[in-house]
């Protein structure tokens, strides 16, 4: 799978990790598990890590969509840590898709990610 979250031991913050291109098979099995987590823990703060991450395939970035606004408060702070030029589009690119606050870090400032998503 392209997709795997894991709660951080402190707050409510989630971690996804992104690999591969996303398929929508792969929200198919994320989406029940994303929703459990904010049906526990309310609202949350996200940090996306990508790493070999090649985006979307045909459907996932609908699913993707989506979700984002099903859920568009149900996320206070959203941080991302990508490898590419593109990857830092999009932060960016989902501001409209949520109300949360986006910021993007490169994969030598992911403690920085921890620390703001923390505050």
């Amino acid at each position: 799978m392209a997709v795997k979250i894991e709660m951080e031991a402190e707050g409510n913050v989630l971690v996804v990790h992104l690999t591969d291109a996303l398929k929508k098979e792969d929200y198919e099995k994320f989406v029940p598990a994303f929703e459990r987590v904010i049906e526990e823990q309310g609202t949350l703060r996200i940090l996306i890590k990508m790493e070999d991450f090649r985006g979307w395939k045909a459907g996932a970035l609908w699913a993707d969509i989506k979700v984002a606004f099903k859920h568009f408060s149900d996320i206070d702070r959203l941080a991302f840590v990508g490898e590419k030029r593109w990857q830092k589009g999009m932060s960016v690119f989902c501001k409209p898709f949520t109300a949360a606050k986006i910021r993007y870090f490169e994969p030598e400032e992911e403690d920085d990610a921890l620390a703001w998503l923390k505050e």
